[in-house]
């Protein structure tokens, strides 16, 4: 790695360091952590009471955590309802400049999910398959509130770890507008701006022709891209305007936007474990969940880095040259934007796949092996490193409440998280939210790998063309929306089971965690004793870290990572 690439690794993270008490501490005051309002309320709370009014939600009654999953059950659906639709019939709608068709039904079903349950895995190539309309008052729009769903189901888990004796977990429509209106759209307009400002482009014009040098005829897209550029990277979603991604020198055309976008994505997710220490009223609890997933994405983007910098050893042994000189960046070159390099790929993978982001700036599927494996390996954690807008801090929190049980058992002490005796009861709820994406993910693909139909959408047989297809249904279980190259994903196979993975992924995690914060609210805290098992301690941290390695080996690596990118690297 240059010194470029190290300075843009430090300043990522410097930014995130200093950025985590500052977001944290204000979103624990938005959703009530100090009970002294937040700032903004002079205008914020006239525009939610409006809101209030016009939806007929009474923000001064909670839910139980029953009523808490149906409301946010009920409005996902009609998302998927709603944009499903809007996609069937975008050919007679306004602000379709392109003319571009009606998408068929089982890629609107695809998108429809995708979209909704935070995916933004995309089947198709947007400036040629959806319109400007479907695409800002569709797509952008279910990147704020699906973001929004996410964040609010890590909110009502913080009540239920720091309530007493408690029925109710929060109101899910004022958690999710509160989010909308205080976090998501401030960050956004600001960037969207700042974007802007860089060259990323923001029209509602179609396609423009124009004539090269060499007088040929260019085709060049359009669209509203700077302020779907923002929240796609902030709300951790990563479905891009244009099919190139933040490639693309339209959605990510300097060095600064790429940095912007890496702290957009890991913004949230990072300040949201000092939150966390908020409710507790102890920031070191947040503090030792924010080191396990600080440790884990940093390893991750070091390993990425230098795997893509290190570049293909079949290269070296024919007698080209891979290092860094004044006329290449050195390295992994395939797949890469010359302007971001090997190194800068690396990062931006890693970072995308510890997250729920999915958003690529290289193509993964041109990644040395290692570097494909350290992708695939950040979504099998169940992206919680950090992971995605509220996603990563329940499912870190989840593994934290395992890792104290497991605790408890191999040293004799009581197993307890915040003062919460742990249960039988609890780790029901724990051993669903942990096998649900899994089974999804080994199920469809083992499916994929024998049936004719999905077969023949392989297009790279071997070792590789069986990391395409865990890596497709393991992005879509755990609602990332990266995907590698070389298999074809719009068919009616893989648009039905990938939507489908994408719902398991998503509600059969969600549910379970809303069901463990009504339990854990209802608890009364129990005393600190000579038994009790510190949460908030560097050696916590690092059991952390441990437990979910180990949880993610001895599910994935038997199958899928051994016979897949191991296989393909040793074999370099």
């Amino acid at each position: 790695m240059t010194a470029a690439n190290w300075l843009q690794f430090g300043l990522l993270v410097g930014m995130v360091l200093v950025s985590t008490p500052i977001l944290g501490r204000y979103m624990a005051r938005v959703y009530g952590a100090s009970g002294n309002g937040a700032p903004g309320d002079r205008v914020f709370l006239p525009l939610e009471r409006a809101i209030y009014r016009i939806t007929g939600v009474d923000p001064s009654r909670e839910q139980r955590w029953p009523a808490y999953a149906f409301g946010l059950l009920s409005f996902s659906l009609f998302s998927v309802l709603g944009l499903y639709l809007l996609q069937r019939v975008q050919e007679w709608l306004p602000l379709n400049p392109t003319g571009v068709a009606n998408v068929p039904a089982a890629l609107s079903f695809n998108t429809a999910v995708s979209f909704t349950t935070n995916t933004n895995w995309q089947n198709y190539v947007p400036e040629n398959t959806v319109s400007h309309l479907v695409q800002t008052g569709g797509l952008a729009v279910q990147n704020f509130v699906s973001a929004a769903v996410g964040i609010a189901v890590a909110v009502a888990l913080l009540r239920g770890l720091t309530r007493h004796r408690a029925s109710t977990i929060g109101n899910f429509w004022v958690d999710l507008t509160r989010t909308v209106t205080r976090i998501l759209v401030p960050i956004c307009v600001v960037f969207a701006l700042l974007f802007v400002s860089q060259g990323v482009i923001q029209t509602t014009r179609g396609f423009t022709e124009a004539t090269t040098l060499e007088g040929a005829t260019q085709t060049i897209a359009g669209g509203l891209v700077a302020s779907q550029e923002a929240i796609k990277q902030l709300g951790t979603n990563g479905g891009g305007s244009l099919n190139a991604n933040s490639a693309h020198p339209f959605e990510n055309p300097t060095g600064l936007t790429n940095l912007l976008q890496l702290f957009l994505i890991l913004l949230i997710p990072f300040a949201l474990t000092y939150t966390f220490g908020r409710f507790a009223k102890n920031q070191k609890q947040g503090w030792a969940v924010f080191a396990a997933m600080f440790v884990l994405w940093f390893a991750s983007a070091f390993l990425a880095q230098a795997f893509e910098t290190g570049g293909n050893p079949r290269l070296d042994e024919a007698g080209a040259t891979q290092v860094v000189a004044d006329d290449q960046s050195g390295g992994n070159q395939e797949g890469k934007e010359i302007r971001f390099g090997a190194a800068g790929c690396g990062l931006y993978a890693a970072t995308t796949t510890g997250t729920s982001t999915g958003a690529v700036n290289c193509f993964h599927d041109s990644l040395t092996p290692g570097g494909g494996a350290v992708t695939l390996v950040n979504m099998m954690l169940g992206e919680v490193s950090p992971g995605g807008v509220g996603a990563g801090l329940y499912g870190m929190l989840v593994f934290a409440i395992l890792s104290v049980f497991i605790a408890g058992l191999m040293v004799g002490r009581t197993p307890e998280y915040l003062g919460k005796k742990i249960q039988a009861s609890e780790m029901k709820l724990i051993v669903l939210y942990i096998l649900a994406a899994p089974l999804v993910v080994l199920s469809f693909s083992a499916a994929s790998v024998v049936l004719d139909t999905a077969q023949s959408s392989i297009l790279n047989p071997g070792p590789h063309g069986l990391t395409e297809v865990t890596y497709a249904f393991t992005s879509a279980a755990n609602n990332n929306g990266s995907a590698f190259g070389g298999l074809t994903g719009n068919t009616d196979w893989y648009n039905t089971t990938l939507g489908l993975a994408m719902l398991c992924g998503r509600f059969l995690l969600i549910v379970p965690a809303l069901a463990l914060a009504g339990a854990l609210a209802r608890k009364q805290t129990v005393p600190v004793s000579a038994g009790t098992f510190p949460t908030d301690t560097p050696l916590f941290a690092g059991l952390l870290i441990g437990v979910v390695l180990i949880v993610v080996g001895l599910t994935y690596f038997p199958v899928v990572v051994a016979l897949g990118p191991l296989v393909e690297h040793l074999g370099l």
